[in-house]
């Protein structure tokens, strides 16, 4: 190791990735990179991006211009939409074609659509250590194939790795329901993984202790990363004060997944606009994806306009370039996130920031609930029904139509505690310390 270590980021989503996750793995590989590391990422081509799930350009402008940027082929066959692309056994019995194709897949690593990866990164893992030794590889998921690199080199050179679960896999964060029985490659495969690892991250308190409980041995290395926000990320919202003197206008931005309670919420903002004056002529302006991939799921649209005459209305995806001029518009904050105890979203964070109010459109019991618990500006549904939700909704007009200069700076200031490094940086250090012993061992 030189004065300056070297990190190995695994990532398949990456800048110009539109993903939720990709703001995490954004600001891991520049935060990295600002404490003095040599950061190298390893991700999928951009075309990945553009063809399948969507993308967002001006992400890549954010990319630490000292962060070298390892780009590598990723083979998608099932998402292939172009029938030129298609084989021929595909096009005479495309259903038959898909079965044999998701269990070929699973064939080098337990992991549909992304199993056929695992031998590309961990041969382009190999490359970028022989040019260059890696001191250290963190690997995000999911997609889980992303550790087996980090796994490949430890085994092979011994470096030591980070597991980061953006999320879970072995444990369905919405139902809190287990994904595979404990014989199952895919729990072996874990196992095999968390014992190997330096350390386990985890976004939020009840997905680590979940996992401690199932790795108890393993506890002393699991460590509570959370999202948080990046100062240089967030959108300047410009807070106008209490609005007395024109329409409230109420914002949504992120990727609407097709947990979140829309038709619920669409249904309680046609109640609060109807019982509430301080609601009259309200704007609900939604910003981002509907669903997963570019194209909009045309029931998420379809719930979404039947609030039109209502004020209610799809903005379409947004890039962070233009971003702040759509918080800008914003009175009032709407976090809406599908049901369960261990969700927390890093849209809470971002949301955070800014100070302005939020309403709460997700289960009491969401793990979103405890970060946001003791915001002045903070209007939680009792349960997720439209009248819940309505009630909330009203709460919310009122206080951005009241609330004084004192209570909107206590929520900047309850924000400011979840700023991105001040969660990071402890852990960075201490894998800095991590690779300078075993450095000292070696030399």
């Amino acid at each position: 190791m030189t004065d300056r270590p070297h990190m190995l980021y695994v990532a398949w989503g990456f800048p110009p990735c539109r993903g939720g996750g990709v703001y995490r793995a954004l600001a891991t590989a520049n935060r990295f990179a600002a404490l003095g590391w040599k950061v190298t990422v390893l991700t999928a081509e951009r075309e990945t991006f553009y063809r399948f799930t969507g993308a967002d350009a001006t992400l890549e402008d954010r990319v630490d211009p000292s962060v070298e940027v390892v780009r590598v082929p990723f083979d998608w066959p099932v998402m292939e939409t172009d029938l030129r692309r298609w084989p021929k056994a595909r096009a005479r019995n495309p259903r038959l074609w898909s079965k044999w194709r998701n269990k070929q897949d699973l064939i080098p690593f337990p992991e549909h659509g992304y199993g056929p990866w695992r031998s590309v990164i961990e041969e382009a893992a190999d490359r970028i250590h022989a040019e260059n030794p890696v001191d250290l590889t963190v690997a995000t998921a999911n997609p889980h194939v992303a550790f087996t690199a980090a796994y490949h080199l430890h085994e092979k050179a011994n470096v030591p790795y980070v597991m980061d679960y953006r999320d879970a896999w072995l444990l369905d964060v919405f139902s809190g329901n287990r994904l595979h029985e404990p014989n199952s490659r895919a729990a072996k495969w874990e196992k095999k993984l968390v014992d190997a690892a330096q350390e386990v991250w985890f976004v939020n308190d009840p997905i680590k202790e979940w996992h401690v409980e199932l790795y108890p041995e393993q506890a002393g290395k699991m460590h509570v990363v959370a999202n948080g926000f990046d100062p240089e990320l967030v959108p300047d919202t410009q807070d106008r004060g209490a609005v007395v003197d024109r329409p409230l206008t109420f914002g949504y931005v992120g990727t609407v997944s097709p947990k979140v309670p829309l038709q619920d919420f669409v249904d309680g903002w046609k109640i609060a606009v109807e019982q509430s004056e301080e609601l009259a002529d309200a704007k609900a302006k939604i910003h981002g994806y509907l669903g997963y991939y570019a194209v909009p799921r045309p029931d998420m649209l379809a719930a979404i306009n039947s609030g039109s005459a209502e004020g209610v209305s799809y903005e379409g995806p947004v890039g962070k370039a233009e971003i702040a001029k759509a918080y800008d518009e914003f009175d009032v904050q709407l976090l809406m996130l599908g049901k369960g105890k261990y969700v927390t979203s890093g849209k809470v964070f971002e949301y955070l920031a800014t100070g302005l109010p939020v309403v709460s459109v997700h289960d009491p019991e969401n793990a979103a609930s405890d970060v946001l618990r003791g915001h002045p500006l903070w209007f939680p549904v009792t349960d997720v029904t439209p009248e819940a939700i309505a009630a909330a909704l009203i709460e919310a007009a009122h206080a951005a139509r009241t609330a004084d200069e004192g209570i909107r700076q206590k929520a900047r200031e309850f924000g400011a505690g979840y700023r991105r490094d001040l969660v990071m940086d402890p852990r960075i250090e201490a894998l800095a310390d991590v690779v300078k012993k075993k450095s000292e061992v070696h030399a």
